[in-house]
């Protein structure tokens, strides 16, 4: 595929389908480790981690095939930044444009319109937004990985859990100056706010006035539906109705600071999580729907059901 076909596919859809869990169910299927460093992306390079990855996202794909539906994978690579991929050993690799072409492979078995985003992540931690970078430092430090999504060919970019305006600036900087389309995914609190206090409709606001090229939407990512709900509904206005079109759902209805700790992993019935998904959707209408932790292939497949039983 391709950026501009990604960029009509978003036109002319009224859905997509993202994958669901990919991390988590490396290490609790597969009994996977993930590198100190830059995270599960370093399992591209050894076979035990591409025959795992094979079957998690071919499950996805299976599901897109089944349901006749567009689906967008991610590469595993939040971590693998600058920074991290300088302290690693994978440092002399291309990591980026390796896992997106094990994607294609992977992709290239299935019949379904399949796209493949960069998945990019602010530095610090993406629950509480510790560590994160003023604006102006975060722009050059997300360049890096910007120009590695470049090479690497991907369809689009997904900023994903931005928890601070500051350094959501900088990344919309970095990201605009490549020619990328890309979704902007926040981490989000019921009150209606980033975890920097910011609010949803206040970070986008700044977000669109501030580029030129703007996201072609935003999103939450690791968040459970009723959590996102919540949050939209405290936040209402009508730059969230018109701009906010997306969910990859955490299985826990936990806040960003209860989802930091291990005991918040949880896996809920597909059933349960679809039904807070389609409340949701029936207050502020999605485009794009996907799963993250606490999810795999069933949930993806109760949400592509659903999605097929509307048009």
């Amino acid at each position: 595929m391709s950026s501009e076909s990604f960029v009509s596919c978003y036109a002319n859809h009224p859905r997509i389908l993202t994958e669901g869990s990919v991390g988590l169910r490396l290490k609790n299927e597969f009994g996977l480790s993930p590198d100190a460093h830059i995270q599960y992306a370093a399992l591209v390079y050894s076979a035990e981690g591409r025959q795992a990855l094979r079957t998690i996202y071919g499950e996805y794909l299976q599901v897109a095939q089944d349901y006749n539906l567009p689906i967008l994978l991610f590469t595993n690579t939040r971590r693998a930044n600058r920074d991290r991929m300088a302290a690693s050993a994978y440092k002399s690799h291309s990591v980026i444009r390796d896992y997106a072409a094990f994607l294609r492979e992977i992709a290239a078995d299935y019949t379904c319109e399949t796209y493949i985003g960069g998945y990019i992540g602010g530095k610090g931690d993406g629950y509480t937004g510790a560590d994160s970078l003023p604006a102006v430092e975060a722009t050059a430090f997300h360049a890096w990985q910007v120009a590695e999504f470049e090479n690497a060919g991907v369809d689009c970019i997904m900023a994903s859990l931005m928890t601070t305006l500051p350094e959501s600036l900088g990344m919309t900087q970095a990201i605009g100056q490549s020619t990328f389309p890309y979704l902007f995914s926040f981490m989000t609190r019921e009150d209606g706010t980033l975890p920097d206090g910011t609010s949803i409709d206040a970070a986008i606001r700044n977000i669109d006035g501030a580029v030129s090229r703007r996201p072609l939407c935003y999103m939450a990512n690791c968040v459970h539906p009723k959590t996102v709900l919540h949050a939209l509904r405290r936040a209402n206005t009508a730059v969230i109705y018109e701009r906010f079109k997306g969910i990859q759902a955490n299985a826990a209805y936990a806040s960003p600071t209860e989802l930091d700790k291990p005991s918040a992993t949880v896996t809920s019935h597909p059933p349960d999580l679809l039904r807070e998904m389609q409340a949701l959707d029936a207050a502020f209408p999605l485009k794009i729907i996907g799963g993250c932790c606490g999810t795999d292939e069933t949930h993806v497949r109760a949400f592509a059901e659903w999605i097929c039983n509307q048009h």
